[in-house]
């Protein structure tokens, strides 16, 4: 009997800024390639590399460690007296982290599938909004940007779609 062999993920620097990007946004992209191949890097060190204000390093320095993307050390400066961090990429955390943004990926996948199984939605002819029922009967079938009358939609196209995306993420979280 053969040993079940897990898919696996090689972690390239394009992965770690993918996930630190989903996690966090574009703004942290800066911050990780400065810290990839450094030691133990002083926050003001990070926040002069990528030429930001040292608050908002620390904004995003904080972002990626509540996701466990980074980790730190404070140390007590002798001088000053200030606390200074110290901070580490944990490249280790992102196979985790993959793992993670996929699973959440398919939730909001089937909660949508869910919506558009059990719900009827409305456009207008200009396709400016779409809505549900209540909705439309709250607008009272117009359409709230350009005030014609909204009709029934078919989504049969859109639930397909939507299936399409969960049998592949289905098949790449398991």
């Amino acid at each position: 009997m053969k040993p079940k062999q897990s898919k696996q993920i090689k972690i390239t620097n394009q992965l770690i800024e993918e996930v630190a990007t989903e996690l966090v946004g574009e703004e942290s992209v800066p911050v990780i390639r400065y810290i990839k191949d450094r030691k133990s890097t002083s926050e003001f060190k990070i926040a002069t590399g990528i030429k930001e204000e040292i608050h908002r390093t620390r904004n995003i320095l904080y972002r990626l460690f509540d996701h466990g993307l980074v980790s730190f050390i404070r140390k007590k400066d002798k001088k000053k007296g200030w606390y200074i961090c110290y901070w580490d990429l944990e490249p280790k955390k992102v196979k985790y982290l993959v793992s993670k943004i996929k699973k959440q990926k398919l939730e909001n996948l089937k909660d949508r599938l869910k919506r558009e199984q059990s719900s009827t939605f409305f456009m207008c002819k200009n396709a400016c909004t779409r809505v549900d029922f209540e909705k439309a009967t709250d607008l009272e079938f117009k359409c709230p940007e350009c005030g014609s009358l909204m009709n029934q939609i078919d989504n049969k196209r859109t639930i397909e779609f939507l299936n399409n995306q969960i049998l592949q993420l289905e098949k790449e979280v398991a």
